[in-house]
């Protein structure tokens, strides 16, 4: 096959693996590499056996010997420095026009950097978002690709034909943007992910210790819950998680250790979007969350010290549940309203020229996130380019108004229980934080002013006037 293979993966971890098979089921020659040669080998004699599309490399040299030119490498490792390394060894190896594509969830500041060095080289690198986990990758996965937009053409066809289709066959992949944009969306879409997974656990909560459903109750809710506005693919999962059953045939959920592992991207959203001045709170919130909850010894010390208030069963009806799946839907729509202001006002500081709505439908399928939801979000931005944010659209405007008031009631409802339901409580913050037209930073602003003289603008003059008051003449 040498010279013939239309693109080569670095990278045989479950991901890599899968999208290979992937590329493989669209008819496409497929040369693979992996550091540790047993791997790969085990790879071509197992789930690859009996293809004739594919071929094994021992060595770099041999994997671009492989590549038909322009020739197209897919990174499939773990971001940070080793992607720094296969870089530098592959540079060398490559001419003018050869591409390469990471695949891996790297920091878009990183991809930036990458893009513009090996530009100057004459090699076009693409930064790749790519969700869905295992399933998505074999099956169709969401991509994002971004980066030098000369490396597109080459690499569409590929990447188009491997992604995920829509119920009504529209592609979930599509150009994102110049530079780091393509892992920028891909960090996002991860952040709206921890926001949409802590909101089902805080719901989850709220319905096991105060309405006291057991796991078998809980599954009949959220099944019921995935034929509403709410169907998505992990208000799925979780009516599944609560119908699996562990060796004793109790539920396996109820015996899960309470602690949560995070990979970071969660976190970049949060750091950047205090760097963007963006109040991206649920999603910071929901970061940490899983901070809090590794601290399983402590808050197992401080549930003996520290009193709560009385935790007695609410009686659990279905108004009651109703009531909270409103609230959960409210939420849902403030937190993606957020995502979205983060990626716009990325999109205006980096021109990016972002198009939402094709990201909405970019995540529609193949991703963590999809969901009919989405859908409505494509439909908002495609029908209104100007869109400020989501909340402006008479979908979401006409949902919000409708259930801001269930988001109240059970915001209110935990914290006279004691549940913890920071996801919740920051949602109804920024909504009415939003929709309030004379916020107390007036009295901030005058603070700031009298410690350290840091001016402040007035109601009767025009903005952009600042003025400084001696605060301690009068006194």
């Amino acid at each position: 096959m040498n010279g013939q293979a239309d693109i080569g993966v670095i990278g045989l971890a479950v991901m890599g693996q899968n999208l290979v098979l992937n590329m493989l089921d669209k008819g496409f020659s497929v040369s693979v590499f992996n550091r540790t040669t047993e791997k790969m080998k085990a790879f071509l004699d197992g789930p690859a056996k009996m293809r004739t599309n594919i071929a094994g490399a021992e060595t770099l040299e041999e994997l671009t010997d492989l590549l038909k030119k322009p020739r197209k490498i897919l990174l499939m490792v773990k971001a940070g420095e080793i992607v720094d390394s296969y870089i530098e060894m592959l540079i060398p190896l490559l001419e003018k026009g050869d591409i390469i594509i990471d695949g891996g969830n790297s920091q878009f500041t990183d991809t930036e950097r990458r893009v513009q060095r090996l530009a100057g080289l004459g090699i076009p690198y693409l930064g790749c978002g790519v969700s869905g986990g295992e399933e998505g990758a074999r099956h169709g996965p969401s991509l994002m690709p971004g980066g030098n937009k000369e490396g597109w053409p080459e690499t569409a066809p590929i990447l188009t034909a491997i992604a995920a289709r829509t119920p009504s066959g529209e592609v979930c992949c599509d150009w994102i943007g110049e530079s780091g944009a393509g892992h920028f969306v891909k960090m996002v879409h991860n952040g709206i992910e921890y926001g949409d997974m802590q909101l089902i656990c805080e719901a989850y909560h709220l319905l096991r210790d105060i309405y006291n459903l057991n796991a078998e109750e809980m599954h009949h809710v959220f099944t019921e819950w995935n034929k509403t506005e709410l169907e998505s693919y992990l208000i799925e999962i979780t009516a599944d998680i609560f119908a699996k059953k562990d060796k004793d045939g109790k539920p396996l959920v109820d015996k899960i250790l309470d602690t949560a592992g995070q990979k970071g991207t969660g976190k970049w959203t949060a750091i950047h979007s205090l760097d963007l001045g963006v109040p991206v709170t649920l999603i910071t919130e929901a970061v940490f969350s899983r901070i809090l909850s590794s601290m399983k010894e402590e808050r197992a010390a401080a549930a003996s010290l520290f009193r709560g208030p009385d935790t007695n069963s609410a009686a659990s009806s279905r108004e009651g549940i109703e009531i909270l799946r409103k609230a959960l839907l409210t939420a849902k729509i403030l937190s993606y309203t957020q995502g979205f202001m983060l990626m716009d006002q990325a999109s205006r500081e980096f021109n990016w020229n972002l198009q939402f709505g094709n990201i909405a439908l970019v995540w529609r399928a193949g991703c963590i996130i999809r969901s009919v939801f989405l859908g409505k979000i494509h439909r908002a931005f495609s029908k209104r380019k100007d869109l400020p944010n989501l909340l402006h659209d008479e979908y979401f405007l006409d949902l919000i108004n409708a259930g801001h008031t269930a988001l109240r009631k059970i915001v209110a409802l935990a914290a006279e229980k004691g549940i913890p339901m920071p996801a919740f409580s920051a949602a109804l913050s920024f909504y009415d934080g939003y929709r309030c037209s004379r916020l107390p930073a007036n009295l901030l602003q005058a603070q700031r002013d009298y410690f350290g003289a840091h001016t402040y603008e007035r109601i009767d003059s025009e903005r952009g006037q600042f003025f400084h008051t001696d605060w301690t003449s009068s006194r």
